[in-house]
Order: C-alpha cells, then structure tokens, then sequence
C-alpha cells in the first residue's frame, strides 16, 4: 500500500518537478529547489508526507523512503541527504546537511549550512553582498534534535541536542549537550562530563 502511494504521489509531483528543472536552468538548482520546497511545505496532513517525500526523492542528492518531512518545513541546498528513517518536525529549516538514519529532528529545527553562510568581515558592503563559506552539516544516526535548536556544527551519533540549544562546536557521539552555545552535560550511559 505504501509503495503505491508513493508511486502516485510521484505521478503527483511530475509537473513540480519539470517546473524546477525549467527554473533551475534561469535561478540555479539551489535557488529553484528552494522555492519548490516552500510549496510543497504547505500541502497539510498524509498526502503532504507523501508529496513531499516524492519529490525529494527526485531532486535531492539522497532521500530514503522511508524519510517523513512535515508541513512547513524547507530546504534551501538540494545537495542535503536524507537518510532511511529521518524524521522532520513542522517548520524546519535545511541548508546542506547530511542526516544519518534513525535521526528525529523536533519541530522549528534550522540546520543551515554552516556557521558562515553569510561574510561579515568587510565592514563597506553589506552582509548581504558578502560570500559566506558553506559547508555540509552531519547529523549522526540515532540522534535526536529538540525542538527550536540551531545546529551550525556536525552532531556525533546516538547523542541528543536540548530544545533550544545552539550547536556551534562538533559534538561527540553519546552525549546530550544543551545550551547557548551547546556544552556536554552528560553522556548517555549517565555518567556526568
């Protein structure tokens, strides 16, 4: 059952995707994924899950099956990764980042591509006209990532980022970490950092 509602979800978004081939050759496939992305975030409830999932598998570098992205959540790279049993709350925001599988990402998560979208040292342009650095983000598998966090670094396996936390610096694997910026609290056998 599953297999045939992904197969007419991807006769579904057939025309979305011819759209964003067409616009990617005039705005570039970073800038037309984006768009499309911010479309299909609001088709609500399963065929949403669906939709969504259809067309990332087209379009993306790497999109498992079994990846659920919700209502509002966009992408602004189309070389992010997701892998199988990636879960994505509402409202998410995406850049460049590989997420490994088993990974849940809560509800208002940004994982942008970096700490340095943006250049900030030439103080006679404008941030907006400076280029920034970006890089790929990894997310290890079996992580969890709670809700309203901003993840700028990449985040060992099996470990947890408090909601609200700011990842700045790497995290190792096995550890809840919490904050702004985020710091180790504990490891998750229990035993204290």
């Amino acid at each position: 059952m599953k297999h045939t509602a992904l197969a007419v979800a991807t006769l579904c978004v057939l025309p979305a995707w011819c759209s964003f081939m067409i616009r990617s050759a005039v705005l570039g496939r970073h800038r037309a994924f984006e768009g499309s992305t911010q479309a299909l975030s609001l088709v609500p409830g399963i065929a949403g899950h669906y939709l969504r999932r259809a067309f990332l598998r087209l379009v993306l570098e790497h999109c498992a099956a079994s990846v659920t992205v919700e209502f509002g959540t966009t992408f602004s790279r189309a070389d992010a990764r997701l892998d199988e049993n990636v879960y994505l709350g509402p409202r998410c925001h995406i850049g460049s980042v590989h997420i490994e599988r088993d990974v849940l990402v809560a509800a208002g998560v940004h994982i942008p591509s970096g700490p340095d979208t943006h250049g900030t040292e030439d103080l006679s342009r404008p941030i907006r006209e400076q280029p920034g650095r970006l890089r790929m983000v990894r997310i290890g598998q079996g992580s969890w990532i709670g809700s309203a966090a901003v993840v700028l670094a990449d985040v060992g396996a099996n470990s947890i980022v408090a909601a609200g936390a700011v990842v700045t610096r790497e995290l190792p694997p096995g550890v809840v970490a919490g904050g702004v910026p985020a710091k180790v609290l504990k490891t998750r056998g229990g035993i204290s950092e």
